[in-house]
């Protein structure tokens, strides 16, 4: 159960990590709430033949749970990537990768105040290894460029993506038992609905960039890796093993995102880099086998 959870929770990870990549090679050649809308108007039309019949059956269940799916569709989807987009116009790639590192701890913390789960020492060393990991990639090797990072709007709002992000990892737990295809169809649903007004507001800003081909292929990929087959995976490696555990692999996407512009993008392999995925990998390995002790 545990390595299956761990199969899941990797590939979650690299797809996210590749999705940061699209979001480079997509400057220029698609709007980000463009690219926001169309991935989940994508989503919905992968989704529909496979989660229709499931949907209609586990209906009854669903429209008692309307309001908790449609806000984590929300949650999760739309308002983190929107948010995400928005505050890359005014904070760097480094604060936002340093301020993603956030959303396990959050994660921990929710679900301590709410479900009251508890987290070890052995734990916790490991939710600041990974962090440690994340700064070094964040800072290109030299965490003394930490020291000089100003915070401004774009930082104020990632936080809040933070916790729209952590917030939909521990309401996971509240899910209704329902069938895969009928969540994950009724949650692109909810993320259609959402990202609608975002994308009205860019065409009415007149800020619309219309995809050309390498926008609908950046799209295609958002819309069936980024969004569907990673939810799905992060979904049942978070039903495996819990929020708080599933949550620290999150850390590995910036790790990922730069080990897959090594290899997309052309950029350079730093041993930093090799040092930070040690380090996060590390860290999830000493919290894990400690969570999974506390587990049995």
């Amino acid at each position: 159960m545990h390595r299956t959870a761990y199969l899941f929770l990797l590939f979650t990870t690299l797809l996210w990590g590749g999705n940061s990549v699209a979001g480079k090679l997509a400057v220029d050649h698609v709007s980000p709430m463009t690219l926001v809308f169309l991935r989940w108007v994508l989503a919905v039309l992968i989704m529909l033949p496979l989660g229709w019949r499931t949907l209609r059956e586990d209906w009854p269940v669903v429209r008692k749970h309307w309001l908790l799916l449609g806000g984590l569709g929300a949650c999760g989807f739309t308002f983190f990537n929107a948010i995400f987009y928005t505050a890359l116009n005014y904070t760097t790639a480094i604060n936002v990768s340093i301020e993603q590192a956030a959303i396990p701890i959050v994660i921990i913390l929710a679900n301590f105040v709410l479900f009251r789960l508890r987290v070890n020492l052995v734990q916790i060393a490991g939710v600041v290894l990974t962090i440690v990991g994340v700064a070094l990639t964040a800072s290109h090797g030299d965490l003394r460029l930490l020291l000089k990072l100003d915070l401004n709007f774009g930082d104020a709002i990632m936080l809040i993506a933070v916790l729209c992000y952590s917030f939909y990892s521990v309401g996971l737990r509240l899910k209704p038992a329902i069938r895969w295809q009928s969540l994950m169809l009724a949650l692109s649903i909810a993320a259609l609905v959402t990202s609608l007004p975002f994308f009205l507001w860019e065409v009415a800003a007149g800020k619309v960039i219309v995809p050309d081909a390498r926008g609908w292929a950046i799209a295609f990929y958002t819309a069936i890796g980024a969004s569907v087959v990673s939810q799905i995976f992060y979904i049942r490696g978070n039903e495996l093993i819990g929020a708080n555990r599933a949550g620290l692999f999150i850390n590995l996407v910036p790790i990922f995102g730069t080990l897959l512009s090594v290899l997309i993008v052309g950029e350079t392999f730093q041993l930093y880099q090799g040092l930070a995925l040690v380090l996060v990998l590390g860290g999830i390995s000493l919290a894990e086998y400690s969570g999974r002790n506390m587990a049995i």
